[in-house]
């Protein structure tokens, strides 16, 4: 099992000064993970979405990492794929370049971008998101093995050389961002990565991972993207490990109320998050933020569902380092391939960011990477 961070660049109160602090913090981040035994990294690529996520030029916070570490795997998790974003060949010139000066530790997601925000700053078409991000998959799949290459389809592309050619031979692992159990299976059955949320806690997770695994199954192989299958299920899991359990708590869960309600903001037009008192009652804000979306949506007669209502789950890894071990024992058994730790969230500050990652690193890692070596 595999170990991970994933960076959003959240802030409270945005101002210049403060969103170029918390970009540096998550480079200190990252390096420090790198020294604590953790083995990859993801940075989202998200536009114009104040307070929920600062991070638009993903490429060049995983380049400025690259150049400060030597073995932790660089992830985009993920790049946002239409067209209308970014040229695919484009993406495929900058993740190959990334390879090359980082010795060959890229991993590539594939995202939709799909807030009306995002779409609204770069013209795309709601319609157009899932064919296109498939079909950038598939070009980067084609692309990276012929010396000179072609494609006709919705682009017309070349033929030219798609340079510098990558390190990891025929390309860098493929991923794509799964909120649902339909790209779940779209997953599977184009034989990449999901990178999953974990909001709700284990037994939904449980659940994704039973969807991912029967459609790995029952998969034809028509629809494959490249030769190279990269059957691996990456679950979140919000963490804030301290050696003050209950402050762990009341901080890991008022981060996860801020980016609760961010997501709610820009995803379902609720009012923007604020920053909070740290001795609030945020288990109980979660609960309530539960119970409201579930009546709305009761109210419009949709179906209340686990990731919908997920990130208003408090059950997380926010404790002492036991209680991460005992939740991340339950994602062991469920089979997760890699537990992908969110730490960095609106309103955690920096030290206790620092001090879960060195937890983490002392002792959550070590006791999982002991059981390995005993099987």
């Amino acid at each position: 099992m595999k170990f991970s961070m994933i960076f959003e660049a959240q802030l409270v109160d945005p101002t210049p000064e403060r969103e170029r602090q918390v970009i540096h913090d998550c480079v200190e981040q990252a390096v420090f993970a790198e020294e604590m035994g953790f083995d990859r990294i993801w940075a989202v690529e998200h536009h114009s979405l104040t307070q929920y996520a600062h991070m638009s030029a993903s490429e060049i916070f995983l380049t400025w990492v690259a150049a400060r570490t030597w073995k932790i795997r660089i992830g985009h998790g993920v790049v946002t794929m239409p067209f209308a974003y970014q040229h695919p060949v484009r993406v495929a010139e900058r993740a190959a370049m990334l390879d090359v000066l980082s010795g060959g530790r890229v991993d590539i997601g594939a995202g939709r971008g799909a807030t009306r925000q995002e779409m609204s700053m770069y013209g795309v078409n709601p319609e157009d998101t899932y064919p296109q991000m498939e079909e950038a998959l598939r070009i980067f799949s084609a692309a990276w093995r012929e010396p000179e290459f072609e494609w006709h389809g919705s682009l017309d592309i070349g033929p030219g050389a798609i340079l510098p050619r990558p390190v990891q031979d025929p390309h860098p692992p493929l991923f794509m961002a799964c909120s649902k159990h339909d790209t779940l299976k779209l997953a599977a059955e184009l034989g990449i990565g999901a990178l999953v949320m974990g909001f709700a806690g284990a037994d939904d997770v449980r659940a994704m991972r039973k969807v991912y695994d029967e459609a790995i199954a029952t998969r034809t192989g028509e629809r494959l993207v490249s030769d190279r299958v990269n059957d691996h299920l990456s679950a979140l899991c919000p963490t804030i490990v301290l050696d003050d359990a209950e402050r762990a708590l009341r901080l890991g869960t008022r981060g996860q109320r801020f980016f609760a309600e961010s997501i709610a903001h820009w995803y379902g037009n609720a009012p923007a998050p604020t920053g909070y008192a740290e001795d609030e009652d945020h288990v109980g804000a979660l609960d309530r933020g539960r119970e409201e979306l579930v009546a709305r949506l009761h109210e419009a007669n949709i179906p209340a569902r686990p990731v919908d209502t997920g990130t208003y789950n408090a059950d997380h890894a926010y404790g002492s380092a036991g209680t991460a071990i005992a939740y991340v024992e339950q994602l062991r058994e469920i089979g997760v391939d890699e537990v992908m730790c969110l730490i960095q969230m609106g309103t955690v500050p920096q030290e206790a960011c620092m001090e879960t990652i060195r937890q983490w690193g002392e002792k959550v890692i070590p006791h999982f990477r002991a059981l390995e070596q005993e099987g």
